[in-house]
């Protein structure tokens, strides 16, 4: 039998003043980026594009791969695969488009890089900050529980 991992994929996105949006889901006391669980017979590209017009009612193009985080099985969660993209800048116009759902989140803010990156839960805050210090260049990461192998 095949091994099975679980897989998600999220975004990076800012507004024209490079703030990064981060979002308050409804089931979890942390913040997260936007993105989500990669389903059935779905490439991480798309999950991310499906959940970016369930979340948040947005309808943008991917603009790369930032990085490909495997994760080890523990105690609590089977191994795991996380793809983090780099979006588009949000303009003015596309923030007032914005719409929650409110089985799903419950807010959502543009804050500085490390500001928002506080916000978040201790792997995917370090999966981040590694991200952010390759956002204006070419690099693709590829990390092994956080940390760049």
């Amino acid at each position: 039998m095949l091994p099975k991992k679980r897989i998600s994929a999220g975004i990076l996105l800012f507004d024209e003043q490079k703030r990064l949006l981060v979002v308050e889901p409804v089931y979890k006391e942390t913040w997260e980026i936007p993105g989500g669980v990669v389903e059935a017979n779905e490439s991480p590209r798309q999950a991310v594009q499906r959940e970016l017009q369930e979340e948040l009612g947005l309808t943008v193009e991917v603009q790369r791969l930032l990085a490909v985080d495997y994760t080890a099985e523990t105690a609590e969660r089977t191994e795991s695969l996380h793809f983090v993209f780099l979006g588009p800048t949000l303009t003015k116009e596309l923030i007032e488009a914005i719409r929650l759902p409110a089985e799903e989140l419950r807010s959502y803010r543009f804050l500085s890089p490390k500001k928002a990156v506080k916000l978040l839960n201790k792997k995917l805050r370090r999966r981040v900050r590694r991200c952010l210090g390759i956002v204006n260049g070419k690099k693709l990461l590829y990390l092994e529980d956080q940390k760049v192998k």
